[in-house]
């Protein structure tokens, strides 16, 4: 008997450190016959170092080569239809995707996104996950419209998801990025099937 197609949701992750590695290889996983649900493209120009080994989905032999490589090899082609080696820089770069999903803590990514507008008029449904620490946020483009300015502020540049203090050390790590990832999975889940009941914002401290 020959297998239905499935109809893949085309979905865009910009980052593939500690969120976007746990995202992307639970969303991959994610099938129905063994066909993928998702069409996942990656952006990341950053390549695994030590550091990250001991949080991010990555193992010792993935050091030096780039994420998002890594990530493909790791999951399959056929679940992560491109891989690219750059950051996202432009609003052009974000068209022609079912939702785009943020999983960098930096402003200026951010900023790039949230500029495609929010409710359901904007024309890039977009999702942004945010860990650091104990602390976690999940933000959807459904956000009210008068907490933009206060979700956009902070210092600018690039910041670990085990938080400013973390001096390293195993007994300090923390999960709530890989927390995160799982509750983003359930809510594009859901999202996806009907985006009516998803909630607009979740924020999570443990």
């Amino acid at each position: 008997m020959k297998m239905k197609k499935l109809k893949q949701r085309k979905v865009l992750i910009i980052g593939a450190g500690g969120l976007g590695s746990y995202l992307s290889s639970f969303m991959a996983r994610i099938s129905e016959n063994r066909q993928p649900l998702y069409d996942i493209t990656i952006f990341d120009d950053d390549k695994v170092e030590e550091k990250n080994l001991s949080y991010q989905n990555f193992k010792v032999e993935d050091i030096g080569n780039f994420k998002v490589k890594v990530l493909d090899n790791t999951l399959g082609i056929n679940s992560i239809s491109s891989k690219e080696e750059y950051q996202v820089l432009t609003s052009k770069q974000m068209q022609g995707y079912d939702l785009v999903i943020c999983c960098v803590d930096n402003l200026a990514a951010r900023r790039l996104m949230y500029k495609e507008g929010h409710g359901e008029d904007c024309p890039v449904k977009w999702l942004d996950l945010r860990a650091q620490g104990r602390n976690g946020v999940l933000i959807s483009y459904k956000v009210n419209p008068q907490l933009i300015v206060d979700l956009l502020s902070g210092a600018d540049g690039s910041f670990s998801c085990q938080g400013g203090e973390w001096d390293g050390s195993a007994k300090d790590i923390s999960a709530m990025h890989i927390a995160i990832a799982g509750i983003a999975t359930q809510w594009i889940q859901r999202w996806f099937n009907d985006n009516n009941d998803v909630t607009d914002m979740m924020v999570l401290n443990v």
